[in-house]
């Protein structure tokens, strides 16, 4: 299906994202599909010949989703679409470093947008994670994340301990920095550098792993998708300041006796490709993994 309207947002503090997402604008006016900026990019890159929208708003007045930058940018952008009633796909023009979500290059944007706009590109879909905080006054905080949730301290030099509980059934007590809840999609990510196994996007699961852990017992646990996770940090043991952090993006401090939930989001992602790389491919390239 071809788009008729395109949203797009970029890293607003990257002159390269800005100066991409004004080219791709024009492209896209060019070839019969509105261009509809994100607020903050549009005030930024000095664009005022298109419609704007608000990043929470801007997934209800388009087709499809554009971000520029890195998987950083990609990030917000699923964060937008995840609270939006509209189920938009996202894609991602890297101009940052790494960028293992968004698959597009600078150089490929333009051949990028023409397949867009042919209705010549697939989608993948990607499971995300609902993180719900039970504040012990009573208010509750939920936020959804496509990488990974995780609880940590900020003091530092300063091991915490989490209790964990998966499906109501007590499973252990973490003593180390924090755990990280991770999707297969994110398990690439802040998962891999604690140590975490790499787990292909396509299985329906995520990943427990220990950061730091104080014994060599407590080792990474990949979990059905349908599980529910449950982490009590035992503050009152080690005190100190401690954070639900969700996709790096939005960071919840937590108290005393506030409880984690972790589950499968009720919505998948939709990842525009416009390629025929595949996983391998990007584990190759990106990570170099499996080079010798």
């Amino acid at each position: 299906m071809s788009p008729t309207r395109a949203g797009l947002l970029a890293r607003v503090t990257l002159p390269s994202a800005l100066s991409d997402l004004a080219e791709a604008a024009e492209w896209l006016h060019a070839h019969s599909c509105v261009p509809v900026i994100e607020a903050e990019s549009a005030a930024a890159a000095g664009l005022d010949r298109w419609p704007t929208g608000a990043r929470d708003v801007l997934p209800q007045m388009v087709d499809v989703l554009i971000a520029f930058g890195g998987d950083g940018t990609l990030l917000d952008a699923a964060g937008a679409v995840a609270q939006s009633p509209n189920d938009v796909p996202v894609l991602g023009v890297n101009l940052g470093r790494l960028g293992f979500l968004t698959e597009v290059s600078r150089a490929e944007m333009r051949d990028a947008l023409a397949a867009l706009v042919a209705g010549q590109t697939r989608t993948d879909t990607r499971l995300m994670l609902s993180g719900r905080i039970a504040h012990a006054d009573g208010r509750s905080t939920a936020h959804v994340a496509l990488n990974d949730i995780v609880v940590t301290r900020t003091a530092p030099s300063r091991m915490i301990e989490i209790e964990v509980t998966i499906d109501g059934q007590p499973v252990c007590q973490v003593k180390a920095d924090g755990v990280i809840l991770a999707s297969a999609t994110g398990s690439t990510a802040y998962n891999l550098s604690a140590g975490g196994p790499i787990v292909h996007p396509a299985v329906d699961a995520f990943v427990l792993t220990p950061i730091a852990p104080h014994t060599l017992t407590q080792r990474p646990l990949v979990l059905p998708a349908t599980a529910a996770v449950t982490l009590r940090p035992l503050a009152e043991r080690y005190p100190a300041e401690i954070l639900v952090t969700f996709d790096g993006q939005y960071n919840v401090p937590l108290n005393d006796d506030d409880v984690v939930t972790v589950e499968r989001a009720p919505r998948l992602l939709r990842l525009v490709r416009t390629s025929s790389r595949t996983h391998y491919d990007m584990l190759r390239e990106k990570l170099k993994w499996g080079n010798g």
